[in-house]
């Protein structure tokens, strides 16, 4: 075979392999063969030299002599090729040609590389420190890039030679089980419905790099083997930033997008969105744990879990999706709800109605507004490592009516339309003569009941007499009623705890969870612990929202005062957030 052909396969071009010195494999004479003609095995040479052009690219970028990139980054590439040997990357889709795999591992090494020359890592570490440590990082970087897709391997292809026998990827590389075979052809079967399973790229590791690597990159640092480690089973780490993470992701998305395209001109259109499944789903989560307004089961939520499954309010979710990707400056992320929504349904992520409908009619509490929304298949596909345990709502959540439910309560959950005041209500019904429709009158009835409403001749003048009667003695009450008057962007986990804090001070003082201070109204720390809301968190929330008066730490913005006998720490807020208080009577600290 010539050097032009062997440079051609270990490229992975589509050219069919040349079987015709095989005539004892392919016993079919005058007939086109029926079986697959599989692929011919290559040594870790012949495989090295079809990609040297970009291993040139990947020593220079290094940056380091030829003794040191043989030792960092050549061997875990021999290592990686003598693995993975010609096996294609996806059945049908990106990188399917001959030695795909090889080439999409390579070039999402080196991209990566390249990448963590605009970041600086331990930014807080001194010059010295940061100097040993960083050919480190790089030196990570590269290896989480080379084995980023390594997991399929051992997770969606099933290998045999020509005798039938099945490739033990556990055990040890494809060429060395070839080797020890005597096989010179290999036979690729994919799994139908098999799930990524990105974790089990940790077990094939040991084969691509050794321990002494490991060690090395673990000297002086204990951060970037754990990043190493969890960019490769895919578990995000939610304590700190994973710079290592977002190099990777970042470079393999660049590599997927451009095979795609190219792909796309030369052989048709391929598989819609089928490498941006895990892109997706890693921005819901960390939407969950960081977003206020993806807090499960909050009011004006996008996310409501209950006893039928866990929901997501549909396309409202897809603002802060597609958000939060732009920001990771990913390419070919689709901008489009239907786009994004027909990803997902066929990852098996969403699940579709037995209408065969994808979209689904909720009804959150207090049930009087109906929202569309999409079920996902399994609630711990967005609450896996959530860090608040999420009790299901008691209440039912999917409407029983239906379109009729979401058609009724299209006007009721509008906030445009004012709920007409008791005072109102005689002349709201009578209506003009001439058809006229006056302002703030609900013609589809009572929004709690769904009765409709219309005038009764024989009552009228009763009902004139008696209606005013009922807010009046509501109103009269002998003490004002202190509520909470938050704003809209303010943390939900914050809102609901200072709204029951400030409510308990409508009962006994002796018990109430706040007070009354000169410049507003104290509430303890205590109170956000017991709801298990980081400090942090409130503190943040409670500044950006501008509630808190002026005084205390400076730092943390609490402020110490006696409340029952004991001295507590907490926040003052403004009086003027709280109903039922006149902000007049309260100065300002100092």
């Amino acid at each position: 075979m010539s050097i032009l052909s062997i440079l051609r396969l270990g490229a992975g071009s589509r050219v069919q392999p040349d079987v015709r010195n095989e005539p004892t494999v392919y016993a079919t004479s005058r007939a086109y063969p029926s079986v697959d003609p599989g692929v011919r095995a290559r040594s870790v040479d012949e495989i090295l030299a079809a990609h040297e052009d970009l291993i040139s690219r990947i020593k220079l970028c290094y940056g380091a002599d030829r003794a040191g990139f043989e030792a960092d980054l050549l061997a875990p590439i021999r290592n990686y090729a003598a693995f993975v040997n010609l096996l294609p990357a996806t059945p049908d889709n990106f990188f399917c040609e001959v030695g795909g795999l090889f080439r999409l591992g390579l070039e999402v090494g080196f991209y990566a590389l390249q990448g963590t020359d605009g970041h600086i890592v331990s930014g807080r570490a001194t010059i010295s420190t940061r100097r040993q440590l960083e050919p480190r990082w790089r030196h990570a970087t590269f290896i989480a890039g080379l084995c980023s897709e390594l997991h399929r391997t051992l997770s969606q292809v099933v290998v045999t030679d020509e005798r039938g026998e099945e490739w033990p990827g556990y055990l040890g590389p494809l060429t060395a089980w070839l080797e020890r075979r005597r096989a010179r052809l290999f036979f690729v079967r994919w799994l139908t419905n098999s799930q990524e399973s990105r974790a089990l790229g940790l077990f094939a590791l040991p084969h691509i790099v050794s321990s002494e690597t490991m060690q090395h990159l673990a000297t002086a640092n204990t951060i970037a083997v754990p990043q190493m480690l969890s960019c490769l089973a895919g578990a995000a780490l939610y304590r700190e930033q994973n710079i290592l993470v977002d190099l990777v992701k970042r470079a393999a998305a660049l590599v997927i997008d451009r095979d795609l395209i190219a792909c796309a001109n030369r052989y048709g259109r391929p598989i819609l969105g089928a490498h941006l499944e895990r892109y997706l789903i890693d921005a819901m989560r960390r939407l969950v744990v960081s977003h206020a307004a993806w807090a499960p089961n909050y009011d004006r939520s996008r996310v409501w879990y209950g006893r039928e499954g866990l929901f997501i309010v549909w396309p409202n979710a897809v603002t802060e999706i597609r958000k939060l990707l732009e920001e990771d400056e990913l390419p070919g992320i689709p901008k489009a709800p239907d786009t994004i929504l027909e990803i997902l349904l066929g990852a098996g992520v969403f699940e579709r109605r037995s209408t065969g409908s994808p979209i689904w009619t909720i009804e959150p509490p207090p049930g009087k507004t109906v929202f569309e929304a999409v079920k996902l298949a399994a609630p711990e596909i967005l609450l896996h490592g959530h860090g608040q345990k999420v009790t299901p709502l008691s209440t039912p959540l999917v409407s029983k009516a239906g379109t009729t439910t979401a058609s009724v309560s299209t006007p009721a959950s509008a906030p445009l339309a004012p709920i007409p005041a008791a005072s109102d209500l005689p002349a709201a019904e009578a209506q003009p003569a001439d058809g006229t429709i006056t302002p703030g009158l609900d013609l589809l009835g009572d929004p709690l009941t769904g009765q409709a409403v219309g005038p009764e001749p024989e009552n009228d003048s009763p009902e004139v007499e008696a209606r005013p009667e009922l807010p009046a003695e509501t109103t009269a009450a002998p003490a004002p009623a202190f509520r909470l008057v938050a704003p809209l962007r303010l943390n939900p986990l914050v809102r609901d705890a200072l709204a029951a804090a400030i409510a308990s001070m409508n009962g006994d003082s002796r018990t109430a969870d706040a007070i009354t201070v000169s410049a507003g109204v104290f509430v303890p720390l205590e109170v956000f612990k017991r709801r298990r809301i980081d400090i942090p968190v409130v503190q943040r929330s409670l500044t950006e929202t501008g509630m808190t008066a002026v005084g205390g730490n400076a730092r943390s913005g609490t402020v110490q005062h006696d409340m029952g006998g004991k001295q507590e720490l907490g926040f003052v807020i403004r009086a003027d957030f709280v109903e039922g208080l006149d902000p007049s009577d309260f100065a300002p600290s100092a």
